[in-house]
């Protein structure tokens, strides 16, 4: 779909860090989509230029955009929101460099998006190993067509919307872990109930060597769980009202209490990774 107004189109912001093995799939599906107004804000995180490594895998495209954080490690969500401040298009919409977007991604939010906001979709997660896939945010028949801060914070799959840019809050970057889970409530804290396309076009890839690979990624989890709740309490991340944010506290500490029963089974040896633990439980 390439008739679009100029500057309607998205800029997919694609955080990189020791990412080269990953980068050319992330970028592929782009090129797969029918929307074509994208462009690919790729922010090296590690000091390394992705450009040689993109065009070796044959991929050399003027939508492509090259910038970084200056720094090495500084974390997704810096790399981020300096993807933010480099994006020129009306939406923008991140996307992991071990993930993709599944094809009709872009055709099926972006109009909901320039619409209302934002829009999200279902998230389907998948091991990356052998591409099985593990579990969905929502079964069939399940997914509300609308998403509210109070629905999302129920969740357990990172999502990932796209987001007019005037809206987009950025990253809180002292938030290094679940820095998702910020970025949307503020979000949605703002915009008020979106569309939720159940299709699920997003593909949340498990990688062995990834953050929540690591053998202290329990404990990693629960630092930011406290953070986030300390944030709360002082100045509540900017959000308003105040009953959201009570319910963000709450949903914090559910959070983290299904964050603790994982970091048991994961030093038991009965899962590799939280979504492993939540496909073994909702099994």
């Amino acid at each position: 779909m390439a008739g679009t107004a100029a500057g309607q189109g998205v800029s997919v912001i694609i955080a990189a860090h020791r990412a080269h093995d990953t980068i050319a799939r992330a970028v592929r599906s782009l090129l797969d989509q029918d929307w074509t107004a994208w462009e690919a804000v790729i922010v090296s995180d590690d000091g390394t230029d992705y450009r040689p490594t993109l065009v070796a895998a044959g991929l050399d495209d003027p939508r492509l955009v090259f910038t970084g954080t200056g720094r090495i490690g500084a974390g997704a969500p810096a790399a981020r929101n300096a993807g933010l401040a480099a994006a020129r298009l009306e939406l923008v919409a991140p996307l992991d460099a071990d993930d993709r977007f599944r094809p009709g991604r872009l055709s099926a939010l972006a109009p909901l998006a320039l619409v209302h906001g934002a829009a999200f979709d279902n998230v389907a997660v998948v091991r990356d190993e052998d591409d099985s896939p593990l579990l969905r945010l929502f079964d069939d028949g399940t997914a509300p067509a609308r998403l509210d801060a109070g629905g999302f914070l129920a969740t357990s799959v990172p999502m990932f919307p796209l987001v007019r840019r005037e809206l987009a809050p950025g990253w809180d970057e002292d938030v290094n872990f679940c820095d998702d889970v910020v970025f949307n409530t503020r979000l949605l804290a703002t915009t008020g109930p979106v569309p939720l396309v159940a299709t699920p076009f997003y593909e949340y890839r498990q990688r062995a060597g990834s953050i929540t690979f690591s053998a202290d990624s329990g404990e990693r989890a629960e630092r930011c769980y406290r953070h986030v709740l300390d944030r709360l309490a002082r100045d509540g991340f900017g959000i308003a009202d105040r009953a959201l944010v009570a319910r963000f506290a709450a949903a914090i500490e559910i959070k983290r209490a299904r964050n603790a029963a994982f970091d048991a089974a994961f030093k038991a040896g009965r899962c590799a990774n939280f979504q492993e633990f939540l496909a073994l439980a909702d099994g």
